[in-house]
């Protein structure tokens, strides 16, 4: 009789009350972890490693390997024993969209509410150079099988780029009666993504336009309920497409109409 993984995992995953990861056996709480020490790689290095991943609550600890970055830097795998555990059940997420519409319903959205088409300004802004999580929303292409929102019948979709200023994203936004604007922060240290975020709704605020344009973030950091904190819209995270960022902005457009 065969071992079958997934009636063994079904049978006890029910208590969603103590999650713990999953290593060999079921809520087991092993976890492999690797992080960087400004140290050597020797018998000291060795116990540090030790110290610091129980210092992060790990039991029985083990140091699989230490790896010699420089001669004061070394990189450990290590492995340990997670005892406390979620409660799957108390936890809540805002979701930006839950009922996902596809191209055609979109598009069939946005025909029978506007006699314009809607204007979207997107890039990714700041110092971010990364222009992936832009250009699979934007351009006509997509990603993934998913097309982008150039080629959407009913937006008409301006992609500005990276390394875009604030002050031109908006400018360019004036300039194109823009109604939404979509701002990409892909890649970003020392949350200056925050600050970059931050300074582009003062701004909007200052010049009294904040009430002019929907405004939504997307990018590997991203939350909607930290963009709501920062004073946007919506948010997206990672694994996000176009039709998922125009079911929310159409459907707010049409709100903010009536």
């Amino acid at each position: 009789m065969g071992y079958n993984l997934d009636t063994k995992v079904k049978d006890t995953s029910k208590n969603k009350k103590n999650i713990l990861p999953y290593g060999d056996t079921m809520n087991d709480g092993k976890v492999q972890l690797s992080f960087t020490l400004p140290i050597k790689n020797d018998e000291k290095g060795y116990q540090a490693a030790l110290e610091t991943a129980k210092n992060m609550n790990l039991e029985n600890v083990m140091v699989a390997d230490a790896i010699t970055l420089e001669d004061e830097f070394t990189m450990y795998v290590t492995y340990g024993t997670l005892t406390k555990g979620v409660n799957y059940d108390d936890i809540h997420i805002e979701e930006t969209v839950s009922n996902i519409l596809s191209k055609d319903e979109i598009e069939n959205l946005i025909h029978m509410n506007f006699d314009q088409p809607i204007v979207v300004v997107g890039a990714s802004t700041g110092t971010d150079a990364h222009t992936v999580g832009i250009d699979a929303i934007m351009n006509m292409k997509g990603f993934a099988g998913h097309y982008g929102l150039e080629r959407y019948k009913g937006i008409e979709a301006y992609n500005l780029g990276s390394q875009v200023e604030n002050e031109d994203l908006l400018q360019f936004a004036k300039e194109h009666h823009a109604n939404v604007l979509l701002i990409s922060q892909t890649v970003t240290q020392k949350d200056v993504h925050i600050k970059n975020l931050i300074q582009l709704i003062e701004l909007l605020e200052a010049e009294n336009m904040r009430e002019d344009f929907l405004v939504i973030i997307g990018g590997a950091r991203i939350t909607n309920s930290l963009a709501k904190e920062l004073g946007f819209d919506g948010g997206f995270g990672p694994k996000k497409f176009a039709e998922d960022v125009a079911t929310f902005f159409v459907h707010e457009l049409i709100n903010k109409k009536q």
